[in-house]
This record gives C-alpha cells, structure tokens and sequence, in this order.
C-alpha cells in the first residue's frame, strides 16, 4: 500500500517542501534510504545524510537550517517533532502490518467468557471460565488466559502470554512473547524440621491501561490483594516482578531487573538493566537508578539518582569510582615510600 507524502503530511500537522504526490510503500533508515521509501531526521549528528539520501520523503524538524539544497527526487515534510511524528508512522505501520481478525483453530473459548467485537483469537489460545476479554483485543496462538480474568479493549497479547485466574489487564497494553501474569508468589515458610511449608498464594495482578511488558518477563500474583503495575509502566524483556510490589506511573525498567516482594515503587522512575531491589522497600517518585545497582535500603528523596551495589549518590560514586580505579597506583606509591623510610 502506498501513502504520499501529502497524505503523510496531514496525518501529521506538517507542511511540504517539493513534490506532494510522491508516494513510499516503506521505511528506511536516513543513511539507507532508497527510493519509494520515508525516513526521518532527528538526531544533528545524521544531518549530512539529508543531502545524500535516496529516500523518496524524509520527516524533519520546522527548524532544521539546510546548507544546500537535498537531490530533487527528496520530498521534507517538515514537522514540529521529527522523532514523535516518525514513531506515530511506525506505530500505524506496525498495527497495518500486524493486523489480524478472526478465530483461528482448533481454540478454545469457554461457554461462560465474553469477548468483544473485533478481536482475534489465535490456534491453540484457551480463555476460561467466566473471562471478559474487550473489544479489539488481539490473543495470539498458544496463549492462555485463566478462570474470570478481566482483559481490556485494543490489547494485545502475543504468542504464548499466560494470564493465570482472577488478573486483570488494562486497555490498550502489549504483553509480549512468553510473559507470565499472576504465577504463585515466592512465599515459603520453614517448619519445626527446617523444611518449607508452600505459604498459598490467593491475590492477583492488576495491570492497568498502557502497559507495555517485554518477552519472558514475569510478574507474580500476590500472597493477599494485589500486585499492581500502574498506568503507563513500560517493561522490558526478562524481568522479575516479584508479589505485592506495586510500581508508579509512567516507571521505566530495563531488562533482567528483580524487584522482591512488598517493595513500592514510585511514579515516572527510570531503572537501568540488572538492577536489584530487596523487598519492603520504598523508592521515590522520579528515582533513576543506574545498570546493574543494588538497592538494600529505601529511596525516600524523590528525584535522586544513584549507583553502585550498594548503591549511593551518583556524584559520591563516581568520585569514589576514580579513587577505586587508582588504588593500585596509590599501593604502588605506599610501597616505594615504605623502602625509603626503610632504606
């Protein structure tokens, strides 16, 4: 299918500079273009491509100065934010792209569930007993979906997503490949013979609306309530979300971090990959916590940013840092002082 740059431009509020009916049928990098496709320009440091580039259409910012004119065969749809405007395009294209409609078999849909209009239901996909899945939602092959679970309109869950009974997801979030929601909490208490008792596990996870959950991550049920992942919360690939931690609005984690049980996270954080978090905790709205940090204590100023395993301070870490780095040198110092003292 193929869109011109016209119709690209009111899609977008921008304005058009050259050829208005060119048209494109896909995406390119600015330094990859080739002709027939739309790029995008962003970042300064990739501004000499403009004037080379073969792509047919490229988004750029209304500010952008050129020093010379781009070949003739380049239309600019010139944009307030060339990289918002580029990912609104992708997200259409991805949706265009993906789209699917229909129930697929052999499926599985108990008698007792509900689900909305427009949705899809892929080959091997089982929902269970008494669910309400929502308009639009998109439930890839090998997927299941427990007894009364709740599913939002225009999710979507991909292959393989578990879902266990009683979770509940939002509207309009992504489960990728492989995420678990609602598996039994790590809860173990030890007997008089020092063997462990399997505490039950009978709350659930809330997910609420624009969650976004990277493949094979995992997020556990709670022992009692909830474990609640907020609005806006993006998760990446192979996290562990541990029961009753609940974790703010608009929080960002990246891949393979652990967050124990009963730990609180505030709203529009950001946590580097590998970090670490012990349970009971409480972090701060606004805390960024860089890769692979170690978090053994509350975060209680909002805004900090912090390092290390223990973690502390950024400042007071990398000064401490530099000191680390030199302490062979500073050895090698004591020891020539100690021969002359000696000597």
């Amino acid at each position: 299918m193929e869109f011109s740059a016209q119709q690209i431009a009111d899609l977008l509020g921008g304005s058009v500079e050259g050829d208005a009916t060119v048209t494109v049928n896909n995406l390119s990098k600015i330094e990859e273009g080739s002709p027939k496709t739309l790029s995008f320009l962003a970042n300064p440091q990739y501004t000499p491509y403009i004037y080379e580039t073969n792509a047919s259409i490229v988004i750029v910012n209304n500010n952008l100065t050129l020093e010379r004119a781009v070949k003739s065969t380049c239309t600019l749809i010139r944009v307030e934010n060339a990289y918002e405007s580029f990912a609104k395009l992708l997200e259409l294209y991805n949706q265009f792209k993906g789209h699917k409609a229909g129930v697929e078999q052999p499926s599985f849909m108990a008698e007792s569930a509900v689900m909305g209009e427009e949705g899809y239901r892929g080959a091997f996909s089982y929902i269970g007993q008494r669910s309400k899945i929502g308009k639009n939602v998109k439930i890839y092959p090998n997927c299941f979906i427990g007894d009364d679970c709740v599913i939002g309109d225009n999710t979507t869950l991909y292959a393989g997503v578990k879902v266990y009974q009683d979770c509940k997801i939002g509207n309009d979030c992504t489960l990728h490949a492989g995420v678990v929601i609602g598996s039994d909490g790590f809860g173990f208490a030890p007997n008089s013979e020092n063997n462990y008792n399997k505490v039950p596990q009978i709350g659930n996870v809330i997910v609420e609306d624009h969650v976004e959950i990277g493949a094979n991550t995992t997020i556990d049920r709670a022992t009692l309530g909830s474990t609640i992942i907020r609005k806006g919360v993006k998760l990446d690939n192979l996290i562990q979300i541990a029961h009753n931690v609940e974790i703010g609005e608009n929080t960002v984690i990246a891949a393979q971090s652990a967050i124990a049980g009963s730990t609180k996270i505030g709203k529009n954080c950001m946590f580097g990959g590998q970090v670490g978090i012990i349970g009971h905790l409480k972090i701060a709205d606004g805390t960024k916590i860089a890769a692979q940090s170690g978090i053994g204590h509350s975060i209680e100023k909002e805004n900090e940013i912090v390092q290390g395993s223990p973690a502390f301070g950024i400042g007071e870490y990398k000064r401490s840092y530099v000191l680390f780095k030199n302490l062979p040198k500073l050895n090698d110092k004591l020891r020539e002082l100690e021969k002359k003292m000696k000597g």
